[in-house]
């Protein structure tokens, strides 16, 4: 079978390709071929008809899907050729349709786009005439009338248009002719006719030859036998009141409905003209078992279910008989129209995988291709698309039910990071029936969100002297993106602390945000400083954020109490003093000054006697290192006392000094107040120069703080014209000529020293400190004035304090003191 019809293809191959051709129909592109063409046939040229470059099909991945499920046809994208992939049946396609048409869809990626091709099969002559039966037979009376029809079997043909069958033919014979008879839809049927009477006694059987022959070219036939027995007597036939009965049935219908009526008569009396029905002998089975005959009233009735989308039209042959000797017989038609209901719901087919979608993509970006089908028809099958409310996609609509997805509105990855888009496919049936489908959605990151520190600005808080290369502190970004544009590295910008550049006192770890010192802080030296660290995403562009991290040095108890009166650098941690037997109980005999470099309670300083030659002589005041007599100088005390002066600060661990106070008891001391008034009640070069050094100091001090206070007025003035606010700082005062420098005056106290301190200069910086000090001797007006950051020699110092104390034979030295800003 299958070589024979390999020759009938290669017979009628050159009279189809006169059918290879093209046309563009509403943008759409139709070839027509005949059907049975060998794999590998050119249909058409699609870079050509379509317009694209074979590279272009090639980069953009070309393919072609069949709506029909077989995959008959494939591109050979090196030449942009359409191609016959697989054997083309168009009787097994299309069945006895006229009209045999296969939809593709030509699927581009890159962007997506579809276009829709058509290819017509066309039918050739690969089938002959067929019976459903090789022998037909016949019993005819022998009263039968010259003239009489018989109906015979039609043949039938899976070709169509001129290829079906279009003639018959019958072997030569005397009594019996052909004759054609039109029945619906055009088609001819063979009767056959009596043209003589016949003579049973004669002849009591006849065999004919039916051949069918088809239109093709060159013609096929089909042959029956037909087997003829002349029969006596009943001479009449059962007449049907219609030759075709016409009904029309939904396919819902249920089992047991009634389908049609149909009625005979017969003009024979008995059982000559009794008559009984059923269906034809041809009849397939498919047919019986949908529908069941009354035998005798001829009610037919359904008995399976019908499908619309299966087979849309049924036509039954129904036969009358008589009960006569011989049967007669005669034949009707019953055509039964199904009608459509709607009970199939609409799909949604995804003609392309959906892409992922940029979260910057332009709005009607294509995602997704599909389209929808319904095995309805009419209004059952008329189908429309809705997307759920607050998606930011769309659908648009292509042609012939295809669709593209695309995006409508703006799209942020950080809010949703994939949509399950879920599509409403709705007939228009009566009720309309409706399916849903869901698609997938990627978006994928763009680096749109810098990276967000947990903290605007953090405080670190510093104890010095720590290790070097110890962590400080971790500061911690987090980027809303993903992958790369989340990858966050770390890095200190660039400012200068005290003039020299941060990076010299800390560095950061650039993956974790971890910052650790280069070496020991001293908070003497430096008490706060800032770094400015930027976090950057490792997307492109790079975005990036910053912080400020202030670290603020906290003071150790590092430095001990330094004496500053008695001075003990010439002689040691001795220092020598006289007092006169008449002194009474609290006698003032000298003061210990000291001071503490450190800040806060490390630098809170306490005074005790830690030895003495005689305890219950002298004490020493806890926090003014006043030593006073406890008690009157009696005769029997030694002329010669030793104390020893421990000086404690009140920091953790305790650090202290001591100094030694050798006292010398002598008669005829006077007092020193009273020296000392006369003293100044005499005019002398000393009290000059004393006097002078007041003046100087408290006209500086006054003069400072003059100029100072009517600096900030001014400036507040004009700064609160523009901005209203008052600072002193570059950003907001640029006519100010130091704008980072600041001038601070505040009265001070260091235990028994009382001082008032002018500060200047950056507040980051070392700042200069001018001091007026008092006399360590608090009975006393005395006081100078130290230089800033700058060592003093304290022998001018004393040398004002030896004017005014009761014997100039005590000796200082000079001592280096130096005070940083607190």
């Amino acid at each position: 079978m299958t070589k024979r019809m390999d020759q009938r293809v290669k017979r009628w191959l050159p009279i189809w390709c006169c059918f290879l051709l093209w046309r563009t129909t509403r943008g759409q592109t139709r070839y027509s071929i005949p059907e049975e063409l060998k794999p590998g046939y050119v249909v058409g040229n699609l870079a050509k008809d379509l317009a694209l470059g074979l590279t272009e099909m090639y980069d953009r991945k070309l393919r072609v899907a069949s709506e029909a499920g077989e995959q008959y046809f494939s591109v050979d994208v090196g030449k942009g050729e359409l191609l016959v992939n697989d054997r083309i049946d168009r009787e097994a396609l299309c069945g006895q349709s006229t009209r045999c048409v296969l939809p593709l869809q030509v699927v581009l990626e890159n962007p997506l786009s579809l276009h829709r091709i058509e290819v017509e099969i066309k039918d050739i002559n690969d089938h002959s005439p067929r019976f459903n039966t090789e022998e037909l037979s016949l019993k005819i009376a022998e009263s039968a009338a010259v003239g009489t029809r018989f109906s015979l079997e039609s043949a039938e043909d899976s070709d169509v248009g001129r290829n079906d069958v279009k003639s018959y033919t019958l072997t030569k014979n005397e009594c019996f002719t052909l004759k054609m008879r039109e029945v619906e839809d055009g088609k001819m049927v063979p009767d056959l006719v009596l043209e003589k009477p016949l003579d049973r006694e004669k002849a009591a059987v006849y065999q004919l030859t039916l051949t069918a022959l088809d239109g093709g070219n060159p013609v096929m036939s089909g042959t029956a036998q037909i087997l003829i027995t002349v029969l006596d007597n009943n001479d009449n036939f059962p007449v049907f009141d219609k030759s075709i009965y016409r009904v029309s049935l939904t396919e819902n219908s249920p089992r047991d409905t009634f389908v049609d009526k149909v009625k005979a008569t017969d003009a024979d009396e008995g059982p000559n003209g009794e008559v009984e029905f059923s269906f034809g002998s041809r009849t397939p089975a498919s047919i019986l078992s949908l529908f069941e005959i009354n035998s005798s009233t001829g009610e037919i009735r359904l008995r399976g279910d019908l499908d619309y989308e299966k087979e849309t039209t049924y036509k039954v042959e129904v036969t009358a008989k008589d009960k006569g000797a011989p049967v007669m017989e005669s034949h009707c038609r019953l055509q039964v129209d199904v009608i459509d209901v709607n009970d199939n719901a609409p799909e949604i087919i995804l003609t392309s995988e959906p892409q992922p979608v940029r979260e910057d993509a332009p709005s009607g970006s294509v995602v997704a291709l599909l389209n929808t089908r319904d095995a309805d028809s009419g209004n059952n099958s008329r189908v429309t698309l809705q997307l759920r409310k607050g998606s930011p996609f769309s659908l648009k609509a292509s042609f012939s039910n295809n669709y593209a997805l695309v995006t409508s509105g703006p799209l942020d990855r950080e809010r949703f990071s994939e949509y399950n888009i879920e599509i409403t496919a709705t007939d228009s049936g009566s009720p309309p029936l409706s399916s849903k489908k869901t698609i997938p959605v990627t978006v994928t990151d763009v680096n749109d969100n810098p990276p967000v520190f947990s903290q605007s600005s953090y405080n670190v808080y510093l104890k010095e002297n720590g290790v070097a290369g110890s962590i400080l502190f971790s500061v911690s970004a987090s980027d809303l993106d993903s992958g790369e544009n989340a990858k966050i590295s770390y890095s200190i910008l660039d400012s200068k602390v005290q003039e020299v550049s941060v990076s010299s006192y800390v560095y950061i770890n650039s993956d974790n945000g971890s910052i650790y010192s280069m070496h020991s802080f001293d908070y003497e030296k430096l008490k706060v400083f800032e770094i400015q660290v930027q976090a950057k995403d490792q997307g492109s562009p790079s975005l990036s954020s910053n912080t400020t991290v202030h670290v603020f040095i906290l003071d150790q108890n590092d430095n001990a109490p330094s004496v500053i009166y008695p001075s003990s650098a010439a002689l040691g941690s001795l220092s020598h003093q006289r007092m006169p037997r008449s002194a009474k109980a609290g006698h003032l005999v000298t003061k210990v000054t000291a001071v503490d470099a450190d800040s806060g309670h490390n630098a809170w300083i306490s005074y005790k006697v830690a030895e003495a030659t005689d305890a219950s002589l002298f004490t020493v005041n806890q926090y003014t290192g006043e030593v006073r007599t406890k008690r009157s100088v009696s005769e029997h005390d030694d002329s010669s006392q030793r104390l020893l002066i421990e000086i404690r600060d009140d920091g953790e661990p305790v650090q202290s000094a001591t100094v030694t106070v050798s006292i010398l008891l002598e008669d005829g001391l006077h007092e020193p107040i009273l020296d000392l008034r006369h003293k100044v009640s005499e005019p002398s070069k000393k009290s000059d120069r004393l006097a002078l050094y007041l003046i100087l100091s408290l006209a500086s001090v006054s003069v400072l703080s003059l100029v100072t206070l009517l600096i900030l007025a001014v400036k507040c003035m004009r700064s609160s014209r523009s901005s209203g606010a008052c600072c002193m700082r570059r950003s907001d005062c640029e006519d100010y000529k130091n704008p980072n420098r600041n001038l601070q005056i505040q009265l001070n106290t260091d235990g028994p020293i009382k001082y008032v301190e002018v500060l200047g200069g950056d507040m980051m910086s070392q700042s200069q400190s001018f001091r007026s000090c008092m006399s360590p001797m608090s009975e006393y007006s005395d006081f100078t004035l130290i230089k800033p950051s700058s060592t003093t020699d304290f022998k001018e110092v004393i040398s004002v304090l030896d004017a005014s104390l009761p014997d100039s034979t005590w000796t200082f030295e000079s001592q280096q003191v130096s005070r940083k800003q607190i």
